[in-house]
């Protein structure tokens, strides 16, 4: 009974394990992934992919099944070894390897001119954002022969494309470069050759999860200094000349009407005693 009861385990066991490897065969799906770290902007070769067994109910959706479908397709994000390649982490058929490939359809790519400190120390890197100051002259207040310095943020939550040649959005070390691309829309870069052409460029480094706008009047020297802005020219000095040519005019109106008692109130009178009679002598 022992030996019958052993041989019949057995054979059950022999039986489950190749039902489990026909389940285990039937639910897995190829599925392409990434056979190397590969950088955004990189076109994909046969050398950069493998194919593996995915279980079947847990596919991502986009998942590339045939590996041939991605032959010179170009990433528009970086993606880590054993990464599944999905539709939605690649650029249109037919887009070019480079920096190209990475810019948002309607978005432009422009690069500024930075140091170790308008670039933030270096921490402005790939995938970060960051705001736009402008640091230039107010004509307007030049015209006044007041002090015309201001300081401005001119743009918000900029994504920073790359930095000096550099796309990679996987190193967190910063890089102290000398120029920075950054994804603005046409109108922003209008805004910005306008801010670099007028004024000095600085980064301010923003949190990456923060979208909401500010809105700034900017800070001139007078305010920064004293706490307010210089005060204005009272309006009712401006006016004064005309309201003061006006009584001018009235008066030399009026002068001859009033000509005889003018002159009377500058004589200098005095009383003659001469015997009994007395009179006044004006003089």
């Amino acid at each position: 009974m022992i030996v019958v009861s052993v041989i019949i385990g057995l054979v059950a066991v022999v039986m489950a394990s190749q039902w489990i490897n026909k389940q285990t065969n039937v639910a897995a799906q190829k599925v392409v992934v990434a056979s190397m770290d590969i950088d955004l902007g990189s076109k994909l070769t046969p050398e950069m992919l493998r194919s593996v067994d995915w279980p079947s109910g847990s596919i991502p959706e986009g998942a590339i099944l045939d590996p041939k479908a991605l032959d010179g397709r170009v990433l528009k994000t970086s993606i880590n070894r054993g990464e599944a390649i999905l539709e939605s982490k690649l650029a249109p058929v037919g887009t070019k390897g480079g920096l190209s490939a990475v810019v948002m359809e309607g978005k432009r790519a422009m690069t500024v001119r930075v140091n170790d400190v308008v670039g933030v120390a270096g921490f402005a890197l790939p995938g970060n954002y960051v705001d736009i100051l402008v640091n230039t002259t107010d004509d307007a207040k030049k015209i006044q022969n007041s002090d015309a310095s201001i300081s401005k943020i001119v743009l918000e939550h900029i994504l920073v494309l790359a930095v000096a040649q550099e796309a990679s959005r996987d190193d967190t070390k910063p890089k102290v470069v000398n120029a920075v691309t950054l994804e603005v829309t046409p109108e922003q870069a209008e805004k910005l050759d306008l801010a670099r052409s007028v004024g000095t460029l600085s980064l301010v480094l923003r949190n990456q999860v923060d979208p909401q706008p500010v809105q700034t009047v900017g800070i001139t020297k007078q305010v920064l200094l004293r706490g307010h802005d210089e005060p204005q020219p009272p309006k009712a000095t401006a006016e004064a000349k005309p309201v003061k040519k006006h009584v001018k005019v009235a008066k030399k109106a009026t002068k001859p009407a009033h000509s005889a008692p003018t002159v009377a109130a500058a004589q200098t009178c005095v009383e003659i005693v001469r015997g009994t009679s007395r009179h006044h002598e004006c003089f």
